[in-house]
């Protein structure tokens, strides 16, 4: 499989490969600071991967280390890619440009949903009515410009060397009709359209399963090509969300897709099932007046 060359990916890789031969040189980040003249902070969110180290910083860290010769060139020429920007960059301000980056370079995503569709799978229409009923502050071209990048992303289903996509959705994302009618009824048909891909698998959680382990939240967990590169969970909320690495949080999640995908309808029951909702909507369907006596 082909590396994809996502900045991010390789900021994080370059951060785990200094923390490793700083450890083996058994020298403290306060040291490596001291004699960098910079704050422990700096190197600490450098071996994170959360800061962009300059190739002269790798160079210099790297010779504290004693590491010399094509081992640092290798490490040097990561740096310099690391700093290059994604074609997500120019939209840096209306998304979390981390999830992105990672979210490219992937070779596999397990995704759950609760409410909505997963962006890698919206149309166009259901993607601007999403974002204009959740974020009513935004500006026309605010919905504009997010709508296009969620576009502009589901190009990893269908490129060269696909990403593997396994998501299961709650039925409540398929009952609720984004948009109205004729929006969702397409949104149906365009699930049903892409789940015939052999990269993407679907699943949905029926309402009858009742209590289930998903139920704390929505959550992404993005897997990589490369060994060295761990997965990622990513657990979305409203201001943002948060990036989950450690073993025992991987081991977790991992948990809970599987229990959740072993609830759900097989994959062809609920392609099947998508198909029936898009002719025969349940939000069509009439309903009992409640509060009638």
């Amino acid at each position: 499989m082909s590396e994809r060359r996502s900045p991010t990916i390789r900021r994080r890789r370059l951060g785990a490969e200094l923390r490793r031969q700083r450890e083996a040189a058994g020298i403290t980040i306060e040291a490596v600071a001291e004699q960098l003249e910079c704050s422990a902070s700096k190197i600490s969110r450098i071996e994170t991967g959360h800061t962009t180290a300059t190739p002269r910083d790798v160079r210099d860290m790297l010779r504290i280390y004693g590491v010399v010769g094509p081992e640092s060139d290798e490490l040097v020429q990561i740096a310099r890619e690391a700093r290059q920007k994604g074609w997500w960059h120019p939209y840096s301000t209306v998304l979390v440009g981390a999830f992105v980056g990672l979210e490219a370079a992937a070779s596999s995503i397990r995704a759950w949903e609760q409410q909505v569709v997963p962006g890698l799978l919206e149309t166009e229409e259901y993607a601007g009515a999403m974002i204009r009923a959740a974020r009513p502050d935004f500006t026309t071209d605010q919905v504009r410009q997010r709508v296009r990048v969620r576009i502009g992303r589901q190009s990893l289903l269908t490129q060269d060397d696909p990403v593997d996509l396994w998501a299961v959705l709650d039925e409540a994302v398929i009952c609720r009709p984004v948009g109205g009618d004729t929006v969702m009824r397409d949104q149906l048909h365009r699930l049903v359209e892409m789940a015939q891909l052999p990269n993407v698998t679907l699943q949905i959680l029926p309402f009858e399963v009742g209590a289930h382990a998903g139920m704390d939240g929505t959550f992404t967990i993005l897997s990589f090509p490369e060994p060295g590169d761990p997965d990622v969970v990513y657990a979305e909320n409203a201001t943002g969300g948060l990036f989950l690495e450690k073993s025992d949080e991987l081991q977790k999640y991992s948990f809970i897709f599987d229990h959740i995908r072993a609830a759900a309808m097989r994959p062809e029951e609920s392609v099947g099932y998508i198909a029936r909702l898009a002719e025969e909507p349940l939000w069509k369907w009439p309903r009992k007046d409640s509060r009638s006596t």
